[in-house]
Formats: C-alpha cells, structure tokens, sequence
C-alpha cells in the first residue's frame, strides 16, 4: 500500500499527530519557554469566522503551556511555520519530493496538489532547505577511497560565452565529493576551478590519510604523496581511460553516476536554476543519493528523515527567491 494512502497525508487532525509524534519524542515542546512535556491540548478552537466560513475552521494541533501559558503548534520554529498550507498536503509534498528520483518541478506540484505555482515554488524551496545539511563531511577516514570531479549547470550570471575561452567557463560550477565506503556524497557550489578555490574545501571535508581518486586536471595534481592526502591517483580522461590500466579500482565512475542523476534532474525537470538557488538543489540531489534504497533506506523512510530535519530550518520567502 502506497504511503500516499495514509489517513495523515488526507486528514489535518492526523498529520499534526504524526508530525507531533516525529518532531516531539518526549512530548510536546513550548518553543516560547522551551520547556518539554508541560502542555495541554486546545480542542474546539476555531479561526475567525468570515463569510466563506460563518463558524471559522477547527484549529488542529494547538496547545498551551502551563509554564508561560502561550499557545503554539507543533509548526512553530519548521519549515511549516507561517504556512496557510494545510499540513497534509506538506507531508504529500515532502513524499514526493524525496520520491522522486529525479526530483518534482513546481509546476507539477501546484497541479498535483492543487495550489498555486507561487505557493508551490516556495514549499520545495522550504523542503530542500530541511534537506540540507551544512555539516562538514569528513569522507574518507582510515584511508578510504573518496572520488573528486566537478560539473558544470546552466550559465554564470554576467558572464557571456567568449571566444576560445576554456569549455564551462562560462557556465556555473559545482563540485562533489564521494565516499566509495560510505556511499554518500557532497556538492559544494563554487565560484570557480582553480586549486587555490578547491584544495582548502577538499582539506575542509576530506581526511588526510583518505585515498582520493579524481581525473586528470590540472588543479589535483600535487595534492598527493602527503602533500595534501596521503595518496592520490587520477585517470586520463582525455586519452579514453575511465578505469585505470594498472588498477581496476582506481576510477571516477562513482561520483560520475552520482552527476548522471543530478544533470538529468536539472536538465530534464527543474530546466533552470538561478545560482543564488543552486546550492539547494544540489542538497536536495544530495539527500535523496545518501538516503538511497542501496544505503538501506526506503521512500517512507526518507520522508521520515526529511521530516525530523524540519525544525529549527525556517526559510522566508525573500530568502528564497
């Protein structure tokens, strides 16, 4: 049975219980006084009546602490906070979202779901922004095999295509890191590809005794035999060598599978995507790769993990647009 399905993603009442359950292990938690456990629900509160409404909406979800004696709801300090969306349809969202392979445009979203483009544009915005994480990676420890390349997505904002100028200059730049022992990776949105710009994130986020694996350009080499990592070994791309002829493991094909997924989202669903958001979607790619059914998590599993990162992760719409 299809997780859309459940009576929390079509019923209020039971998606801010299962939203209260996710998000409040130990009870309900007053965001004013930050006291756990010491509140008790509102029930037969109702908005202010209006003509579409002579006898308001039932408010679901409230409750009043006893310390401070304020009210709030379990959407207060989430991505749900301020949101006239009914929470259900958040909870369909955020499933298809973290469903999708290769992700969900807006468009499709505000006809699925029946709202408005705006209003849909600004939920997944919300959505990627839980699905974010700006912890630092820290691949490759005990000597693992971490995998380094860079991509390129769209066009540079100001920046014209010159002539002879080297290929992708022009265009917006995104590199992505690879743990082959942990199967999760890392996209980082940069300004540029010069070893000056790339070594201090790889430094940043890689272990010095990791073994990275990238191919051949020029901004990687020297970063090896302790210079920078312990051990460091490239493929030639520009000859034909995806696989190195002297080692079989010795490749690029992990992260290059990761970017046949990303450029296949960015290109064929989402189409275009300002710079200013880039950094979202590569989280949004991010998450869904490190939250795969080959690192044992299932699509109901993922819109948990989702879930549980809403809080604390509000996102205004000046910042999103």
């Amino acid at each position: 049975m299809s997780v859309l399905s459940a009576k929390y993603m079509h019923d209020e009442a039971a998606a801010f219980e299962h939203v209260e359950a996710m998000l409040w292990t130990d009870g309900p938690v007053c965001p004013h006084c930050g006291v756990v456990d010491s509140a008790y629900p509102l029930t037969g509160v109702r908005t202010k009546a209006s003509k579409k409404n002579p006898e308001g909406k039932e408010r679901h979800g409230l409750w009043k602490c006893r310390e401070c004696r304020k009210q709030f709801t379990v959407r207060k300090g989430t991505i749900f906070e301020e949101s006239h969306l009914p929470l259900h349809l958040w909870l369909q969202a955020i499933h298809l979202m973290v469903s999708s392979k290769k992700g969900i445009s807006s468009h499709q979203l505000h006809r699925v779901l029946g709202i408005t483009y705006k209003s849909a544009w600004f939920l997944t915005h919300r959505i990627r922004e839980c699905m974010r994480d700006g912890a630092l990676a820290g691949f490759g420890g005990n000597g693992g095999v971490v995998e380094v390349d860079e991509t390129f997505i769209g066009k540079e904002p100001g920046v014209t295509k010159a002539k002879n100028a080297r290929v992708g200059s022009h265009k917006m730049k995104v590199l992505t890191l690879v743990d082959r022992d942990t199967k999760r990776a890392k996209s980082i949105v940069v300004d540029d590809l010069k070893k000056s710009t790339l070594v201090p994130i790889l430094q940043e986020n890689i272990a010095r005794e990791a073994y990275v694996m990238t191919d051949e350009a020029r901004q990687y080499q020297g970063i090896g035999a302790g210079n920078v990592f312990d051990a460091h070994g490239w493929t030639n791309h520009s000859a034909g060598e995806y696989v190195s002829y002297e080692d079989s493991e010795l490749h690029t094909n992990t992260v290059e599978g990761f970017y046949s997924i990303f450029k296949r989202g960015m290109k064929g669903v989402y189409q275009h995507c300002g710079k200013q958001h880039l950094h979202r979607y590569a989280a949004e790619f991010d998450f869904r790769y490190n939250n795969r059914s080959a690192n044992g998590v299932d699509d109901v599993e993922r819109g948990q993990i989702a879930l549980v990162s809403a809080k604390g992760k509000r996102l205004f719409y000046n910042q999103g647009a």
